[in-house]
């Protein structure tokens, strides 16, 4: 038998896979297909299939990813190699930037490429310094893999981890503290495209030398969820009942602190999913969790269509079903697709993937 912190370190180290893989097919639910404009998403603001996905956005998605930045945060803080800057950034930059850059330029030759020759409702390159937005994410979020900010503000941060280790923990508070000012205040680009990701990924620093993981996998399950599903009630009926009159700076403040108490959500949500039945299902998906991050929007660009003329638009009767079983037919496609490129081309899926596959 192990010592029980074996026991732990085994028990921590799967639930951080399956926080991968809980957090990361929700973001799908962000970037679902709905089939419709902006103008026409607006007509059905309000009714019961644009509150289920808003909810679903919320919940799944938008509130999950702050736990990913607070993981990196946590694991380059516990990392010797982060300090040794010249080789910690050579591994970052082939398993975070340099699979950002592919997979924005496939995105641009499959997406564009069908809005070229087949008519595919989807952005086509209209000057070079588009196409370099897109590729690079320079100084706007890009119009096609809307989720890749994420991506390059991660890799800024881990530009800088070797920096922010050395601080002391009065100094990683100081710099977790302007994150979060900046980001209610709606100010980052073009140096961050979202200063939460800064905060949250400063917030794992401090959880690791302070010991929250652990401290917040004592708490039961309900007493460590019930904040953010009181906090999400809070943030819906602001939402509903004030809709773009709620002021700028209440709206950013109340999604940060939904964020907080999500990423303590899901973290213990992880930790009982890592002793439960379900945990060696889970983690055998986790090595696809990456792939599927990168590769989602163009699955969604190019399959959401496919799919939707047999399930219907959003405002159709079978929406809801087809909405919520998104993210499990995007990650069935990317199973089988990334499965049969490590047969054909294994350099090439071990470069999109970072190494993880």
């Amino acid at each position: 038998m192990p010592k029980p912190s074996e026991a732990d370190d085994k028990r921590r180290s799967d639930a951080i896979a399956i926080a991968r893989v809980i957090c990361i097919l929700g973001v799908v639910y962000v970037h679902g297909w709905t089939g419709l404009n902006g103008e026409a998403l607006q007509a059905l603001r309000g009714t019961a299939q644009d509150n289920l996905r808003w909810g679903l956005m919320e919940i799944f998605g938008r509130s999950a990813v702050p736990l990913l930045g607070l993981i990196s945060g946590w694991l380059v803080a516990g990392s010797g190699r982060t300090r040794d800057w010249s080789s910690h950034i050579g591994r970052k930059a082939r398993t975070i930037f340099l699979p950002m850059l592919l997979w924005n330029m496939l995105a641009i030759l499959l997406v564009s490429g069908a809005a070229l020759t087949v008519g595919l409702s989807a952005p086509v390159p209209v000057s070079t310094e588009w196409v370099m937005q897109e590729i690079f994410v320079l100084t706007r979020n890009p119009d096609i893999n809307v989720q890749m900010p994420f991506l390059r503000d991660l890799f800024l941060c881990m530009v800088a981890a070797p920096l922010l280790v050395r601080l002391p923990l009065w100094g990683l508070a100081l710099v977790a503290l302007a994150a979060a000012v900046a980001q209610v205040a709606g100010v980052g680009p073009p140096l961050l495209m979202r200063a939460s990701i800064l905060f949250f990924f400063a917030g794992g620093m401090i959880a690791r030398r302070e010991g929250w993981a652990e401290r917040a996998v004592v708490l039961p399950l309900a007493i460590a969820v019930a904040p953010f599903i009181l906090l999400i009630g809070v943030q819906l009926y602001a939402v509903i009942t004030f809709g773009d009159a709620l002021p700028v700076l209440t709206r950013n403040l109340l999604d940060m602190v939904v964020r907080m108490a999500a990423a303590l959500a899901f973290w213990r949500l992880a930790w009982a999913l890592a002793g439960s039945g379900a945990r060696a299902l889970l983690l055998r998906i986790e090595p696809f969790a990456f792939f599927l991050f990168c590769a989602h929007l163009i699955l969604i660009w190019l399959g959401g269509p496919l799919l939707g003329a047999l399930f219907g638009r959003m405002g159709t009767p079978l929406y809801p079903l087809y909405l919520l079983l998104q993210p499990f037919l995007v990650l069935a496609a990317v199973i089988v697709i990334s499965t049969g490129l490590r047969r054909l081309a294994p350099r090439a899926v071990a470069m999109l993937s970072g190494g993880r596959l």
